[in-house]
């Protein structure tokens, strides 16, 4: 399967033939474009709401119609042997399709480009020498600043081929990271396609190590749901949520290259905090008990409580005529309610409605006519409006939340049997706020009243939620994710290895009973495409210790030289001089390892502590090097980039300068979740990693 670069004329010379297909299908694109600028709608639109709909409906297909000239407009070719979906005489000729992010056609309508996200595309991820799927020829394409320089043939039907690796497509997965996170639709592999093209109604959850490509799975997965269910999605919506805005903006730009702009972004905290602001961080302890699903028993206790039953009887005076429901009827009636387990609140509405047709029932055997106007008026009564105030008064989530952790009697008569005394101690405020407003509120409790909220009232559902680095999330996080999914699916994106948070999931079977998903399909990504072989196998050492049972990466890139351990001499002496010269010595090592790195093509992460990132900022500083901060777009000329541990997962560097690994570890509460941060950090390179230490390593990696 040898790549081919030169140029000559385009009747003889292959290269140039596809160069002048790529130069007409751009030309035939901005047609596509000119076009859909071009529309007038004055004289199809009823009144100016409807006008409005369209000219922003039109404005969205122009903006998708934008040809990116740093984006290859396609990146492969399918040779049909026949002619897809017809009969065909023997001896014709197949069809011949160009792959590319997006549809272009002609003048006429006939297709230049066909989405790869079209069923006629698919061969191009899925054939194979054991089953070409009517392929004959499979063609891929090498670009080098947006221009077409090579391609390269895989003849599937051909047994005097022998099969190769394919150098286009090693190629483009090797390419430096320059800028944000870019889509790998050139280059998706058959088990991460079957995962994008599973169907709109089940949840899919894929269980990825580092370099698997499970991030960019799920990010296909949505463009290509949006393209097979477009109608149903855009009404119900889609979302995808990320652990930071770092990783937010550093995926930000994959969906619109792919054509789809209507996608939203958010953190779990973006989700909950609509009502509340954060101002407080917990202990581990409090967060860990106020992230476990108990939690969600005790607030249901806790607004059910406000329930009492009714001891007076309810009395409606209409005009001459006084209307009595007895109070054991009423009684009944919330018995009735708390059995069918409604929302508190959808319950709070229907009370007053039952009261008003028991009244109305009367108003029948009394021989009047009634209709539901008289029965609104009834439940709208003074008298009504009391009874149910008693019985099943309105409540305010915030402020149930804020009872709750204020309160120890309140908490201890809805967590009896649930929680523990000390853990009801763990979570209660030392000093109580005086209100809502007041509350110097966690992320933990912002969860905790987004579960009181929909207690209350049923949160809105979306179509498809994406939820990556799922693995991070409490069973309390889950279910507000659940909540925005209810009546749609999920895919689930994470890497139990790669937990850090006190409390990381521990089963991707508990994780999708939280999250209301029991019955996902979980997929696990084992081949690595990112990370190179020998730096994957230096990372995987922490795996027995970290995620015991996991099975490692198998990394598909071999790359000698890839893994560098060095030691800075000078930091176990007990002298103070000696050991603040060996800190010294470590900041002018980690200086000088990434001035190394930078002499290479590409973006270059500093990965620290978090607590060592100040002093590592000045020597950078000191020494003439510009940085970035996480998420920030790398360029041509600012492409190193510091980045604290803590942050670091889900990004990813050409070459990564590694610094003091004990330090990493001993950043977190404990030592699993210290080494999992690590096995994040030494699973960020690309092309290159240098791990300095002038502290011993820790012994699974010794």
């Amino acid at each position: 399967m040898p790549a081919h670069e030169h140029e000559s004329d385009t009747t003889t010379d292959p290269l140039a033939h596809e160069r002048a297909h790529l130069a007409a299908s751009r030309a035939a694109l901005r047609a596509m474009r000119e076009d859909a600028q071009a529309l007038n709608i004055r004289d199809v639109t009823a009144n100016w709401v409807n006008a409005a709909v369209l000219q922003a409906q039109i404005a969205d297909r122009i903006k998708s119609l934008a040809d990116l000239s740093h984006t290859p407009l396609f990146f492969g070719r399918l040779d049909y042997l026949h002619v897809v979906g017809a009969a065909q005489a023997e001896g014709a000729e197949g069809e011949q399709f160009y792959i590319g992010r997006r549809h272009v056609h002609d003048a006429d309508g006939d297709p230049m480009v066909i989405d790869w996200r079209a069923p006629v595309s698919q061969p191009f991820y899925r054939a194979s020498r054991k089953d070409p799927l009517d392929v004959g020829q499979r063609r891929r394409f090498g670009y080098t600043g947006g221009e077409l320089t090579a391609y390269e043939d895989e003849h599937l039907t051909d047994p005097s081929e022998a099969a190769q690796t394919s150098k286009l497509l090693q190629a483009e997965i090797e390419r430096p990271r320059v800028g944000p996170m870019r889509d790998i639709v050139a280059t998706i592999q058959p088990e991460q396609d079957e995962i994008v093209r599973s169907e709109l109604g089940g949840t899919v959850c894929v269980q990825g190590g580092p370099g698997t490509g499970k991030t960019a799975v799920g990010l296909h997965r949505v463009a290509y749901l949006l393209y097979a269910h477009r109608e149903r999605l855009a009404r119900t919506g889609t979302l995808v949520i990320g652990p930071n805005k770092s990783f937010l903006h550093y995926i930000e730009q994959v969906l619109p290259a792919l054509g789809e702009l209507e996608v939203k972004q958010a953190t779990v905290d973006d989700l909950v905090t609509a009502q509340v602001e954060v101002r407080s961080t917990d202990e581990a302890r409090a967060a860990v008990v106020k992230g476990d699903a108990r939690m969600a028993e005790v607030l249901r206790r806790a607004i059910r409580s406000h329930v009492t039953m009714p001891v007076e009887p309810v009395m409606v005076v209409r005009g001459s005529r006084r209307w009595r429901v007895p109070a054991y009827e009423i009684e009944e009636m919330v018995k009735e309610l708390l059995a069918r387990d409604m929302r508190y609140g959808a319950a709070h509405e229907a009370l007053p409605q039952r009261i008003a047709h028991a009244v109305l029932v009367r108003m029948e055997e009394a021989g009047e006519a009634p209709d539901d106007r008289v029965q609104n008026a009834v439940a709208r009564t003074p008298a009504v409006k009391a009874a149910v105030k008693a019985v099943w008064p309105a409540v305010e989530p915030s402020k149930l939340v804020l009872r709750l952790l204020s309160d120890p009697e309140f908490l201890a008569a809805h967590a009896d049997g649930l929680l523990s005394e000390d853990e009801q101690k763990t979570i209660l405020w030392t000093k109580p706020a005086r209100s809502v407003k007041s509350a110097k509120w966690s992320a933990a409790d912002a969860v905790l009243i987004d579960e009181a909220n929909d207690l209350v009232a049923r949160t809105h559902s979306l179509g498809h939620v994406v939820i990556d680095e799922a693995q991070d999330l409490s069973p309390m996080q889950y279910r507000a994710v659940g909540r925005r999914c209810s009546t749609g699916s999920a895919t689930v994106l994470g890497d139990l290895a790669q937990g850090t948070t006190p409390w990381s999931t521990q089963s991707w079977e508990q994780a999708l009973h939280h999250l209301g998903k029991s019955d996902a399909l979980v997929e696990e990504l084992t081949a690595g495409f990112r990370v190179p072989r020998e730096v994957i196998a230096y990372a995987s050492r922490l795996l027995p210790v970290i995620s015991p049972g996991l099975a490692a990466v198998e990394s598909v890139r071999e790359s000698p030289g890839s893994l560098s351990v060095r030691e800075v001499a000078g930091a176990e002496a007990l002298d103070a001089a000696v050991v603040a010269a060996g800190a010294e010595a470590l900041d002018a090592a980690v200086v000088a390892a990434c001035a190394e790195s930078l002499e290479q093509e590409g973006s270059t992460g500093l990965i620290a502590a978090d607590a060592r990132i100040p002093a590592l900022a000045e020597a950078l500083t000191a020494a003439g090097h510009s940085y970035l901060s996480p998420g920030q777009e790398t360029t041509a000329e600012s492409r190193l980039t510091l980045v604290p541990a803590s942050l670091a997962k889900g990004l990813e560097y050409d070459y990564v300068v590694l610094d003091e690994p004990a330090a990493v570890v001993d950043g977190e509460p404990d030592e699993r979740t210290g080494l999992r941060r690590l096995y994040v950090a030494l699973t960020r390179a690309v092309s290159g990693l240098i791990v300095l230490h002038a502290a011993p390593l820790p012994e699974e990696l010794a």
